[in-house]
C-alpha cells in the first residue's frame, strides 16, 4: 500500500511541474526570468538596435542622393578661372532602376553681379556616355539660394549601376559669393579610389556644353585638391 501511495505522489509532483513549465512557456516558448521580469524584446527584423535606420532619400520625396542633405553643411566656392569650362563629376551608385527627371543642387550663396552663361547639369554612365542634361541653368544660379530641382531636358530610366552627375559652369562670378552645398572635402572623398572610379573629379577644360562622351580614365583631382569640395546632389 505504501509503495502505491509513494508512486502516486511522485506522479502528481511530476504533473504539477509539467503544468508550471507549460505556463512559463505559453507566451512564446521562452521561460520568464526569475523575479517576474519580462523577457528582452527582440531587435526589429533587419534593423539596427531599437529599429532605427538612418535617413533615406524616400523620406524626403527623393529617389537617390549623394549623401544625407542634413550633412551637407560645408559651403564650397571656387574661382571662375579655377572651374570655368571644366566638367566636374560626382559619382553616384544606384542600387535599383531609377527614372531621373530632376537633379537637385544645393545652392548656398548668390553673386548678384555674376555674368553666367552655358551652365549645365548632366548625367554620364560608367562608360562616359552622356545620358541626359539640363538646358542652361544660369538663371537658376542667380536666384533663391536653396536646394532646388533642375529639370533634365528629357527624363531617362537608369538601370542599377554607377553614374556621374556632371556640373559645368561658365562666366564670371565672385569666388566667395556663388557657393554650393557640399557633403565632404574634395581630397578625402576619393580615399581608396583611382580613375575611372573616382567619387569626385574633373575632366576636360574649355567646354561650353557638356560633351556627348568623356574619358573617365582622365579623371583629375588637381582642381579638387585646391578646395573645390564635393557638391551635394539629389535625384527626383
Amino acid at each position: 500500500m505504501s509503495t502505491r501511495t509513494t508512486a502516486a505522489r511522485g506522479l502528481l509532483s511530476a504533473l504539477a511541474a509539467l503544468f508550471v513549465l507549460a505556463g512559463c512557456t505559453s507566451s512564446g516558448g521562452a521561460a520568464h526570468p526569475a523575479g517576474g521580469g519580462s523577457p528582452a524584446a527582440a531587435p526589429a527584423p533587419g534593423g539596427a538596435a531599437g529599429g532605427y535606420e538612418g535617413p533615406r532619400p524616400q523620406d524626403q520625396n527623393l529617389l537617390a542622393w549623394t549623401g544625407d542633405p542634413n550633412d551637407a553643411g560645408h559651403v564650397t566656392a571656387q574661382s571662375a578661372a579655377g572651374v570655368g569650362g571644366r566638367v566636374t563629376l560626382v559619382r553616384i551608385v544606384l542600387r535599383q532602376e531609377t527614372t531621373w527627371s530632376n537633379i537637385w543642387l544645393g545652392l548656398a550663396g548668390l553673386d548678384p553681379n555674376a555674368q553666367l552663361s552655358n551652365c549645365q547639369l548632366g548625367v554620364y554612365d560608367a562608360t562616359g556616355t552622356l545620358r541626359a542634361a539640363t538646358p542652361d541653368i544660369s538663371p537658376q544660379l542667380m536666384t533663391d539660394p536653396v536646394a532646388k530641382p533642375l529639370a533634365l531636358a528629357k527624363p531617362f530610366t537608369a538601370a542599377p549601376g554607377t553614374y556621374f552627375i556632371a556640373l559645368l559652369l561658365n562666366g564670371n562670378w565672385a569666388t566667395n559669393a556663388l557657393t554650393l552645398k557640399s557633403t565632404g572635402a574634395g581630397i578625402s572623398v576619393n580615399a581608396g579610389l583611382t580613375p575611372p572610379n573616382l567619387r569626385y573629379s574633373t575632366v576636360l577644360t574649355g567646354q561650353n556644353a557638356l560633351p556627348a562622351t568623356v574619358n573617365l580614365a582622365e579623371q583629375s583631382t588637381s582642381t579638387i585638391n585646391t578646395g573645390w569640395a564635393s557638391q551635394w546632389y539629389g535625384i527626383s
